[in-house]
């Protein structure tokens, strides 16, 4: 029997083995996912090879970036032309590839940590997104600071905004972006249980309030989001409801669907650490998840989780 998630007019096949890895590759946890004009399938993630490249059907195609990243991949982008931006917090830069993975760019200085906290670029940024109208360059910046920069397509500062707090327009850890074609900038605030809207200038426009924990985050051809939300709290962690599932919202911010187990766990239909996402042409959705570092590690011996699947959009 095929594995369902459902919820409201949602409705998938969960295929936990649809990524072909070549023989001895684990993801080991899969931290970002980007899907390209082809339906490409990017997946970044913590093991050996840190951008695996599958084909529309799950078959292997390439990999890259072997020994340019530590154990912090943290997000990945592919842009309306096809390049594939990678965020790595702890290297406190984005780089810039081609599909085939040369790199082309880096914007911020590689190794070198902005002062924590000073709202200057970068400190442990946590992901980024181009812009589909101006090709502008977004980036949240993330785990030691609470700002949102964004650059020219060419790597020039524009502007900035955030600060941490709790307050509107603030940030605590502010995890990942999405840019829509009017140039809103839709910001996952995860500690603060929330995502916030802001145009193009770091004006706030909306607050979405209804969310636990949220990070991962895709928009869908149709402007429909995804909305990964983190694994409980340790306090917390056997409480259902809470956290670790998938969102679905309208673009007006009306939720539509919850998908998955209201209990964080393995098994087909649950979660625990949704960490990226991404949305094909035809609407299936592509989930990476962190299971292994705020979760399997902590066991003794370390447990091994999924990290990857596709849910396959059905009718």
């Amino acid at each position: 029997m095929p594995a369902i998630i459902e919820s409201g007019a949602f409705r998938y096949e969960s295929l936990q083995d649809w990524a072909q890895l070549p023989e001895g590759w684990s993801f080991i946890d899969a931290s970002g996912v980007a899907v390209d004009s082809d339906d490409n399938v990017y997946v970044l993630n913590r093991g050996t090879h840190p951008v695996i490249v599958f084909d529309r059907n799950g078959a292997f195609l390439r990999s890259f970036g072997e020994g340019e990243f530590n154990q912090r991949a943290h997000g990945i982008h592919a842009s309306p032309d096809d390049f594939i931006f990678t965020v790595n917090d702890d290297q406190h830069c984005i780089k810039k590839y081609t599909r085939e993975g040369k790199l082309v760019m880096v914007i911020g200085n590689e190794n070198s940590a902005a002062e924590k906290w000073s709202g200057k670029p970068f400190n442990r940024p946590t992901n980024m997104a181009v812009s589909p109208t101006s090709g502008d360059v977004y980036v949240t910046d993330g785990y030691g600071n609470a700002r949102v920069h964004r650059y020219s397509a060419d790597g020039k500062h524009i502007v900035s905004w955030g600060e941490a707090g709790v307050g509107a327009g603030e940030f605590q850890i502010p995890h990942n972006v999405v840019i829509d074609a009017d140039e809103n900038v839709f910001v996952t605030d995860r500690e603060n249980n929330r995502m916030q809207i802001f145009d193009k200038m770091g004006k706030l426009q909306e607050v979405w309030n209804y969310l636990y924990r949220p990070q991962a985050l895709a928009m869908g051809r149709d402007g429909t989001f995804y909305v990964g939300e983190m694994l409980n709290h340790a306090e917390l962690s056997d409480h259902p409801g809470l956290g670790h599932r998938l969102n679905v919202l309208s673009h007006s911010g009306e939720h539509l669907a919850r998908l998955g187990e209201a209990t964080l766990g393995d098994e087909p239909t649950q979660f625990i650490a949704p960490h990226g996402m991404a949305v094909d042409s035809v609407g299936n959705v592509y989930v990476g998840e962190v299971s292994h570092t705020v979760y399997g590690r902590r066991f003794d011996p370390p447990r091994t989780y999924r990290a990857f699947r596709r849910l396959t959009r059905l009718p």
